[in-house]
């Protein structure tokens, strides 16, 4: 019986792909002028070169909200409109910043501050000191000590070669992995531990940011993440009105630190100068903004097909695969219907996401307030929470626009080529992208597979239950050098591959938008 139900599921599997009307004429449309009058790459170099870096809240952000409305309006899109999502926080950015070894040797060090961390107001200069802080009760051995110093937070990490390229394609190895479900682990002991683990961290590090203040700390340093000189960054310090900043903090690279540690454990005297022209932007709890356009749908237009990327980047490059790369490709699916003279029936709205790197906060805002969300919980433990992380606070309250909802597509892996979609375990899809992809399948995208994928901005919807999907990439080097680092840059974006990307996504939205009815949905999991 359980052999028969099975060839039977696969049958109806089969049948639904074979049935799934795919409008090729329209994706012929679509390839020509993706591939033929793309403006792909040119949205993308004006969003890193002439923008730049896009942190939630600061004066950059604003100019790429603004810039983005002028290229929807200019393109014809309705409803083009910023949406805000309350109390993010104060903006910062960055002018320059510098690090000098004066003793023993003399030697520039490559470094970069952390964000939402204070400037230095000028050149400071102090002797360093090592610190080991693995709860706050190790604080306590540093009270009378840090005085007019500059403090080392991190420890030292060996160095280890690589042995792969840096650059990475999938190979048909890579693909038919992908298609091998791993069943899911954890429960609610792992998830225990998780909340244990993000508590334990973020007391840490607001404590540490107020014991350096009150101790007279002039400025801290910590390692980067990846070696080879790459300065992978973050935040520091803290965004919200009314909690510790810490002191000018600033990331150095690994080559570089590590030399620092050296010489201390060789009791020498190590003495640092530091310039960081890192500044507040404003002084409130202000709110962050989305970005949002429409493709007006006719018969249907009340219900939606939504796209996103997220604009927001970090720092110390100019955010081009993280995720410049994914609001290009979304900006120019939306530019490719327009341009192809697409009439859907559902309205397809495009949505360029903030706060993302700050645990996707523009999205899940969003979400909440269109389509539906959880009880907010009434304990502050679990309020202080992430919303990944607490417990289930009662039913999921719905807006009358949820049954109006389609699906949701996102792009945050990088500029590699798309080589299929993740189905987030929602079976009943499966053969509907497998259609939806086979015009495709001649420029490398071809698989769907069932398992989940994370961290970006589709999981707010698939959270509530609404189908939210990302889709497999080419990872180039978005995980070897370019992610949150200082050579996120324009240099190590593939064109070509934005190209096939943008007319994937825009035959997406095509397809689900003309479809008879919405995309199928899974059942809503509650921790």
């Amino acid at each position: 019986m359980k052999w028969a139900a099975l060839v039977a599921g696969l049958g109806l599997a089969l049948s639904a792909q074979a049935e799934e009307a795919v409008d090729l004429v329209m994706v012929g449309k679509i390839r020509q002028e993706a591939f033929h009058r793309s403006q792909v790459a040119d949205t993308l170099q004006h969003l890193t070169e002439q923008i730049g870096p896009r942190l939630t809240n600061s004066p950059n952000m604003a100019k790429a909200n603004a810039w983005t409305k002028a290229r929807f309006t200019e393109w014809g899109l309705a409803n083009v409109h910023d949406e805000a999502f309350a109390d993010f926080g104060r903006g910062w950015e960055f002018n320059s910043a510098s690090l000098e070894l004066l003793t023993p040797r003399t030697a520039p060090l490559h470094a970069v501050p952390k964000a939402w961390t204070p400037g230095t107001g000028g050149p400071v200069e102090g002797e360093a000191i090592a610190l080991t802080l693995k709860t706050k009760a190790d604080l306590d051995k540093y009270k009378g000590k840090l005085r007019g110093k500059i403090v080392l937070l991190s420890e030292a990490r060996e160095y280890k070669p690589g042995t792969e390229p840096s650059s990475r394609r999938y190979d048909q190895a890579g693909l038919g992995e992908l298609l091998n479900f791993p069943m899911p682990a954890g429960g609610a002991e792992a998830k225990a531990k998780r909340v244990k683990e993000y508590r334990e961290r973020t007391e840490l590090a607001k404590a540490t940011n107020q014991f350096l203040i009150d101790e007279g700390a002039v400025a801290a340093l910590s390692i980067s993440g990846w070696d080879d000189g790459i300065l992978r960054v973050g935040g520091g310090g803290s965004r919200k009105v009314g909690e510790a900043v810490g002191v000018p903090e600033l990331v150095v690279a690994a080559e570089h630190y590590n030399p620092l540690l050296r010489a201390l454990d060789r009791k020498q005297i190590v003495r640092l100068r530091v310039n960081s022209d890192a500044r507040f932007t404003s002084q409130a709890n202000d709110p962050g903004y989305n970005t949002i356009a429409e493709l007006k749908g006719s018969g249907k237009a009340d219900e939606v097909v939504m796209l996103g990327a997220h604009m927001d980047s970090w720092h110390a490059g100019t955010g081009a695969s993280d995720n410049g790369a994914g609001v290009a490709v979304m900006m120019e699916a939306m530019r490719i219907l327009k341009a192809v003279g697409a009439k859907p029936r559902r309205t397809i709205r495009v949505a360029l996401w903030s706060g993302e790197e700050q645990g996707l906060v523009g999205s899940t805002d969003y979400v909440s307030r269109h389509f539906a969300t959880y009880p907010e919980p009434t304990d502050p433990a679990q309020k202080a929470l992430p919303p990944y992380l607490r417990d289930a606070t009662g039913a999921l309250q719905k807006t009358r626009d949820y049954g109006r909802f389609s699906a949701y597509f996102n792009l945050d892996n990088g500029s590699g080529r798309i080589r299929g979609i993740y189905a987030q375990e929602n079976q009943a899809v499966m053969p509907i992208f497998k259609a939806w992809l086979a015009p495709f399948n001649d420029l490398g995208a071809s698989i769907v597979t069932s398992r989940n994928t994370g961290s970006t901005d589709h999981i707010p919807f698939d959270r509530v239950g609404l189908p939210g999907f990302q889709f497999v990439q080419d990872r180039l080097d978005y995980g070897t050098q370019v992610h949150h680092s200082d050579l996120d840059t324009y240099d190590h974006a593939s064109p070509d591959d934005l190209k096939q990307a943008a007319a994937i996504i825009a035959a997406f939205a095509y397809q689900a938008a003309m479809r008879d009815q919405a995309l199928p949905r899974k059942d809503v999991l509650q921790d």
